[in-house]
């Protein structure tokens, strides 16, 4: 039975307001100092509306990533109370935090294929030989 268009809105609509306000929690209102420079960059709801996975960016090496997630772990359960005071709702899913390095992932991924089109450059400039221009006359 294919799920009704009214549920999926309204989850994309619960999962848009959890992203701005955890997000405007992450700009300064946690007080960790474990939390790095970061931000949400989707999040992810079950269907049953019991868990929701929150992926988040944060600006620094894999230590401060470390930090940052065992930071938000702990600060959970003050982000769930902010979340159900300032939704106005009974219930607000279990949150579970996850690191996003789809960025830092795309600019790898952006390096190596800039380094293959120089090499295939090269090797296409060896093949064709130098080109000699002919002396005018």
């Amino acid at each position: 039975m294919p799920e009704q268009r009214a549920r999926t809105y309204h989850r994309n609509r619960v999962a848009s307001t959890f992203s701005e306000e955890i997000g405007a929690m992450l700009e300064g209102e946690l007080s960790d100092p474990r939390i790095a420079p970061s931000y949400v960059t989707e999040v992810v709801l079950a269907p049953g509306g019991k868990s929701a996975r929150i992926f988040v960016a944060v600006h620094g090496d894999a230590a401060e990533e470390d930090e940052t997630l065992a930071g938000l772990m702990t600060a959970r359960g003050y982000i769930r109370c902010q979340l159900r005071d300032r939704m106005g709702v009974r219930h607000v899913p279990e949150l579970t935090f996850a690191i996003d390095r789809s960025e830092k992932m795309t600019g790898r991924m952006d390096e190596l294929l800039g380094r293959m089109r120089k090499r295939d450059k090269k090797r296409a400039d060896a093949v064709s030989g130098p080109t000699e221009i002919a002396p005018k006359l």
